[in-house]
């Protein structure tokens, strides 16, 4: 059967991108990936994007080049990966800090629900509640009642305005009935090297900034974030333990602009997802204090609007807001 001519004209235009489309997606990468971090180097997102972006490069054929953006909670850096061309070469370091900043930040030029897709998940690590040994308290509860008998005189530092630091210290100020002060930094590398001078007396951060100097006896962990106790450090209790229900954890995952070729995404998850499989990544990541974080693209979009979900009823019982 012969096609009129309009008629062919108009099939071949309706299959012209697709298949253009499709081989340039085929053709990528053909240069080198940007993937940007909201913190500044040395951090927990800096460590695991610099472990997972070496594994890119080794496996894709091209360099991936760690740009450290850090500030306003790490928005800088996702607006950054927002206004980027939705080709796959720019990457994004997403964090929990990202889902806590849609309901902290008002007046964001950006949503990140809406316009970063979430690719793969790199790692989980639990937030730990560490002091200086300066601080006559070795748990929990010698905290809070050293908290209670000095209220707001204890400095409870986060590594970020608006982070999941910031965050998990609010609900414990409101799980435990305490008050303490909130000293926020640019990243987790200033806030450690601040506690470990005693200028502050507590933080919320993330365990691989930290646990080097726990081991080390320069800062004392009196417990862990997380649901269970850490594999890293099996003899620090969980909060939970002392405030029932309590749970605060990290993850650094991977996002990008949201309107990147789905072959891109499904591709860069696959790599991602056989980088956390090789035994020397997870024990890097062991040895860190975190675990492998795998799944689909749909599995971390479900956990970014949980999270949004959890940590915004906390921020608004806290009526936190951006400074």
């Amino acid at each position: 059967m012969t096609l009129p001519r309009r008629r062919f004209l108009q099939l071949a235009a309706a299959t012209l991108p697709a298949v253009s489309h499709s081989a340039w997606a085929q053709a990528w990468p053909s240069r080198p990936l940007r993937l940007v971090v909201g913190f500044p180097a040395g951090g927990t997102t800096d460590i695991a994007a610099r472990l997972i972006g070496q594994w890119l490069s080794d496996r894709l054929g091209q360099p991936v080049v760690i740009e450290n953006r850090p500030g306003a909670g790490a928005n800088l850096a996702a607006e950054t990966v927002v206004r980027a061309p939705p080709d796959g070469y720019t990457l994004l370091a997403a964090t929990s800090s990202n889902v806590i900043n849609t309901t902290f930040y008002q007046k964001l030029s950006f949503n990140f629900v809406r316009d970063i897709a979430m690719v793969a998940g790199v790692t989980r690590s639990p937030l730990v509640l560490e002091v200086h040994p300066s601080l006559p308290v070795k748990s929990v509860p010698e905290l809070i009642a050293h908290a209670k008998a000095n209220p707001g005189k204890i400095a409870l530092a986060s590594f970020g305005t608006g982070t999941t630091s910031h965050v998990a210290g609010e609900l414990f100020k409101m799980t435990a009935g305490v008050d303490l002060f909130h000293v926020p930094y640019r990243g987790s590398a200033p806030l450690v090297t601040d506690l470990l001078s005693g200028l502050v007396q507590a933080a919320f951060d993330n365990l691989p900034a930290s646990i080097e100097h726990i081991r080390a006896g320069k800062l004392r962990a009196l417990a862990v974030g997380t649901a269970e106790r850490s594999q890293a450090l099996p003899d620090v209790p969980t909060v939970a333990e002392f405030l029932p229900g309590f749970e605060a954890s990290a993850w650094v995952a991977v996002g990008a602009p949201k309107a990147t070729p789905a072959e891109i995404v499904e591709r860069l998850n696959r790599e991602i997802n056989a980088g956390l499989a090789d035994p020397r990544i997870k024990a890097r990541l062991a040895e860190l204090g975190g675990t492998v974080f795998v799944g689909t693209p749909a599995d971390f979009d479900r956990l970014v609007a949980e999270q949004t979900e959890k940590w915004g009823k906390v921020i608004r019982a806290a009526n936190s807001k951006a400074e």
